[in-house]
């Protein structure tokens, strides 16, 4: 790993896992530790920022959206068969809904900035894309899912000046920069802070790491390392828990 040359897409994303392992052996084995805690706050931005790199750069976006529901379906039958029914939903459910968030805009955007969009249209793409943000705000509030309502549109805030060349004026192609989406996207890793406290404030140590990001995969193919990672590693840390709690 080069730092001069800045961090991969495949660097942050490890470097993600690692916190996000630091930060559940905290809350299944270690939970005094208050440290473990505070340094897995790194994972979720991390991650959150991919998923918009993900949504920007996938071939095919129906496939990218599967995937990532599939493993949020599989986690949350596992979840709801050890929790006795507690209407939480997985990380992975609020990327999903990132994800379906992120592609609408993708088409307001296109209706938008088209001039042969009649007045109509735009209102009724604009008025659509109000109610799905109000819609997630409503499920958030009904329903436990992971990091809130703020957690499903930060991917969102990280796409919000990306504009597709082919379709979008040339004129928007300069604010597809990494540093004004990292303003919108950091706006994002604030309110949270703000609105969960106390140890989420070191979630903004992960702001500096994606600033080094250059924007290249690397090259390891980790496409669906995470989709793995996740189920996997709460699976075997639960069970070396079940292990310590039997040989007590």
């Amino acid at each position: 790993m080069n730092l001069r040359r800045g961090l991969s897409n495949n660097t942050l994303k490890l470097l993600a896992a690692a916190f996000m392992l630091i930060d559940h052996i905290g809350v299944i084995l270690v939970p005094s530790s208050l440290f473990l805690r505070s340094v897995g706050r790194l994972a979720f931005p991390i991650f959150a920022f991919l998923i918009s790199e993900g949504a920007k750069y996938t071939g095919n976006k129906l496939r990218y959206l599967l995937s990532v529901f599939s493993v949020a379906a599989v986690c949350q039958l596992v979840y709801a068969v050890v929790s006795n029914g507690d209407m939480y939903f997985n990380v992975f459910v609020t990327f999903t809904i990132s994800i379906l968030l992120i592609y609408l805009c993708d088409w307001v955007k296109t209706v938008l900035f088209n001039k042969e969009s009649s007045a109509a249209l735009r209102i009724a793409a604009t008025c659509s894309f109000i109610a799905a943000l109000l819609l997630t705000a409503i499920i958030c509030h009904t329903v436990t899912v992971d990091y809130g309502f703020i957690g499903c549109i930060m991917p969102l805030l990280a796409y919000l000046p990306v504009f597709d060349a082919k379709r979008m004026p040339e004129l928007h192609k300069k604010y597809d920069k990494l540093i004004i989406r990292l303003c919108y996207f950091t706006l994002g890793v604030i309110i949270l802070a703000v609105q969960t406290g106390t140890i989420q404030y070191y979630s903004l140590f992960s702001i500096p790491l994606l600033l080094m990001y250059n924007g290249q995969r690397g090259r390891l193919k980790l496409k669906y390392f995470f989709y793995l990672f996740y189920p996997a590693h709460l699976a075997i840390l639960y069970g070396i828990g079940i292990l310590v709690t039997i040989l007590k």
